[in-house]
């Protein structure tokens, strides 16, 4: 099995920021957690979404608009995933735990599985982020190729133009392939050992995915007919799965930030935890409010990295200090200052690992 360690000794940085991000909360008075105007933007969120699907499925308007629609609604989904699931899910939507319960199983109302999501996300990738075989969020192999440890094919050459088809149809691949692949190998990647789930995980695992064909596929085919849902469905899933696909590559896969392969000789040179996340992680546009409150502040996603169960509506706060112990120690501190930058670096370094 594969592994990887990080250094545990003498470095102080993660220890000198996590005091001032401490005392950051205690002289504001503020808890690490969402609060009332998290959960009235994911309250809003969700209400936004159920009357688009309403709308579309009991209301359908002519084609034209009926498109539009969908493709809000696509995008309304992955806001759901990035602000109320994504919290959740790291339990930082609420300091009450049922809250953040609830808010994490928004993934299984989604069509995926939150408990699946849990160790290949919360474990996997914020453990091991750009550790080829590790990190199972960065592995689409063999159809990309995302770094230079990763064996090159000749379709790779054209992976900066026909990446926007694989990210739109990752949604579906995850709903309908990757969580059946994992509940019935048993293993969420190569690196979890293969572990059998509980009753009530079973239960959810089922019950969640009849939910997810009956609301999504059977409902809208009995009342607008298979043609118009098929359109509208691969519409919706399609700008849903590029818009989830785009936030996260731009926070990983882009020029600057590192990678590691194991058993290459790193180990001789062991990083501090925290330096790992800030080298193999990037921000972008963080200036812009209404991308922090679209995306749930993963445009902040060192801050995130580095302090994954406080809620995003601290990073831009918190990134002050960041940057300042950065500064302090001398770390490099990868940031681009807006979305369209992030976008083209993607597709530079896409194309790059592509032909070399």
């Amino acid at each position: 099995m594969l592994k990887y360690t990080f250094e545990t000794g003498k470095s102080a940085f993660f220890k000198n920021l996590k005091t001032k991000v401490d005392a950051y909360f205690v002289n504001k008075k503020l808890h690490p957690a969402g609060n009332g105007k998290l959960y009235f933007k994911g309250a809003l969120q969700v209400l936004s979404a159920t009357v688009l699907y309403i709308v579309l499925v009991f209301f359908t308007p002519v084609a034209p608009v009926a498109l539009l629609l969908c493709v809000i609604l696509g995008l309304n989904l992955a806001v759901i995933g990035f602000n109320v699931m994504h919290e959740g899910g790291h339990q930082s939507f609420s300091r009450h735990p049922w809250m953040n319960q609830v808010s994490a199983y928004f993934l299984n109302v989604l069509g995926g599985n939150t408990h699946y999501w849990k160790i290949k996300h919360n474990i996997n990738h914020h453990t091991y982020t750009n550790i080829e075989g590790m990190d199972s969020d960065i592995d689409v192999k063999p159809f990309m190729r995302l770094h230079e440890g990763q064996p090159r094919h000749s379709y790779h050459r054209f992976q900066h133009l026909y990446w926007v088809v694989l990210y739109g149809i990752s949604y579906l691949a995850w709903v309908f392939y990757e969580d059946f692949e994992k509940y019935f190998s048993g293993k969420v990647s190569v690196i979890n050992e293969r572990k059998r789930l509980s009753l009530k995980e079973h239960v959810i695992f089922w019950f969640t995915k009849l939910m997810f064909v009956t609301v999504y596929m059977v409902v809208p085919i009995v009342l607008v007919g298979w043609l118009s849902w098929l359109i509208g469905f691969l519409v919706i899933t399609f700008t849903c799965g590029l818009a989830i696909s785009i936030v996260f590559q731009l926070a990983h896969v882009i020029e600057g930030t590192e990678f590691h392969v194991v058993n290459s000789g790193e180990e001789k040179a062991k990083q501090e935890w925290a330096l790992h996340q800030i080298g193999s992680t990037a921000n972008f546009a963080t200036s812009s409010k209404f991308l922090h409150w679209l995306l749930g502040g993963l445009n902040f996603q060192i801050e995130h990295h580095l302090f994954p169960r406080i809620s995003h509506i601290h990073y831009p706060a918190i990134s002050q200090l960041v940057k300042e112990a950065c500064r302090e120690s001398n770390i490099a501190y990868h940031e681009y200052t807006s979305m369209f930058k992030a976008v083209v670096s993607h597709i530079g370094l896409l194309r790059k690992l592509g032909h070399s």
